[in-house]
């Protein structure tokens, strides 16, 4: 019982500072996940020592991770997705490449071997869909162009760098690049992708009234959360993060006819187990570690060259949306969040990366996490430039104007697009 107790305990202590930091940082205008990851920097072991990270608080924060994901692909249909799918995969094959050069070249010019030195760069490349998925979340954009491109690209991006990892952990080794097995990790992912992708969302779509066939009224959210579940555990299994798995299982739950009531249903659910991802990603800053001079250099030069990286990368890649709209694009693919600290976490336990490197990636992942909140809400404020209104701010259908008017918690006044008074083309698909 007694240890029972201190379980309970560490998680009212996690989730009551989730509370304070969010309501903290909505007050000072700010996504409420910049005041939760600071909590967690706050009450993590580095501080104060509230909060021990151990095994059922792991468990917790990347079961929030999930159903994070799983709700922002709820609310992504294929169909918007189709409409920027040459610029999302042009933004993620770009958003690699760029940060993953650089990376390496600061890693190389700071004396690590090649082999390490791109084991560092991995920790560059991958975009926090969960926290970049919570900003664009709070502040009520999701229905915009540039955000349908930043979640596409932040999918691919995801993707080509848990493959780009299995590389350069590969070459940890002495043998070095096993192809073979890199061939078949490259394929199963490609299968698993194609499969959600051309099948499981034609099935959902032309068989969803099936969600409510048990008697459970619930029925469709169980079903729902057991797909999330299980694609989660499918994908991680063949290599890819768990929530890329999270995320086409929401996607494939859009094409249904409940997909109304499950946004709504897992909202509640959201609110109770997403804080703990946040509040654990910042409890793992060791902040004790930015005491000497070198490493604060260090991390403000990593940190640059991350945000640069991205800036340039995916800026690039979203060119045909306008120098405004590319800019939105370069700025939300920024937050490295928790996929560089689960970099930084594999570094550190295979020996690869000192104490100082860790400390460094950690604080690079936090601190692209946080700048980005306050950067994107400036830029999809400004008003859009002579010739890019059509572009950047596109005419809304009423469900996508429904998405944006869902959120206002965090108690921004951001300008919307006002819809034509028409009727929603996905619940007209008959009509044709």
């Amino acid at each position: 019982m007694a240890a029972d107790s201190g379980i309970l305990l560490g998680l009212f202590t996690c989730y009551i500072a989730a509370q304070v930091g969010a309501e903290v940082a909505q007050r000072a205008k700010l996504p409420a996940v910049v005041g939760e990851i600071t909590a967690g920097a706050i009450i993590g072991p580095s501080v104060l020592g509230w909060l021990a990270i151990n095994a059922p608080m792991e468990a917790l924060a990347e079961i929030g991770a999930v159903i994070l994901l799983f709700s922002v692909g709820l609310e992504t249909r294929a169909g918007d997705l189709k409409k920027v799918g040459r610029s999302a995969m042009t933004v993620g094959v770009l958003g690699i490449v760029v940060p993953f050069v650089m990376g390496a070249l600061w890693a190389h010019w700071s004396g690590y071997p090649t082999a390490k030195s791109m084991f560092i760069a991995a920790a560059f490349v991958a975009t926090s869909a969960g926290i970049t998925a919570r900003v664009l979340h709070d502040l009520g954009v999701l229905g915009r162009i540039e955000s349908r491109v930043i979640l596409g690209a932040a999918v691919i991006d995801d993707i080509l760098a848990m493959l780009l990892l299995g590389i350069v952990t590969s070459l940890q080794e002495d043998k070095g690049v096993d192809l073979f097995r890199l061939s078949i990790v490259v394929v199963q992912a490609l299968g698993f992708i194609a499969l959600i992708v051309f099948i499981g969302l034609r099935v959902v779509g032309r068989r969803s009234q099936l969600l409510d066939a048990p008697i459970n009224p619930l029925s469709p959210l169980t079903l729902s959360l057991a797909a999330c579940l299980g694609l989660g555990a499918a994908a991680a299994n063949i290599g890819l993060a768990a929530i890329i798995g999270a995320f086409l299982a929401g996607m494939m739950m859009a094409e249904s006819k409940q997909r109304h009531a499950l946004e709504k249903q897992i909202q509640p659910i959201m609110a109770f187990i997403v804080p703990f991802f946040f509040v654990v990603t910042g409890a793992k800053v060791a902040v004790s570690q930015f005491g000497e001079m070198s490493v604060v250099v260090s991390l403000l030069v990593v940190t640059l060259l991350a945000i640069a990286g991205k800036l340039i990368g995916c800026g690039l890649g979203a060119l045909s949306l306008g120098r405004r709209g590319a800019a939105i694009v370069g700025v939300g693919m920024v937050p490295r969040g928790e996929v560089g600290i689960i970099v930084a976490s594999l570094g550190l336990s295979h020996g690869i990366f000192s104490d100082e490197v860790y400390a460094i990636i950690i604080g690079m992942s936090l601190l692209t996490s946080v700048l980005v909140a306050p950067v994107l809400k400036y830029l999809f404020g400004l008003q859009a430039p002579p010739g890019e209104e059509a572009v950047a701010q596109p005419e809304l259908t009423d469900e996508e104007e429904s998405l944006l008017g869902r959120v206002d918690e965090a108690g921004f006044d951001i300008p919307r697009p006002q819809p034509k008074a028409q009727p929603d083309p996905d619940d007209a698909e008959g009509a044709g």
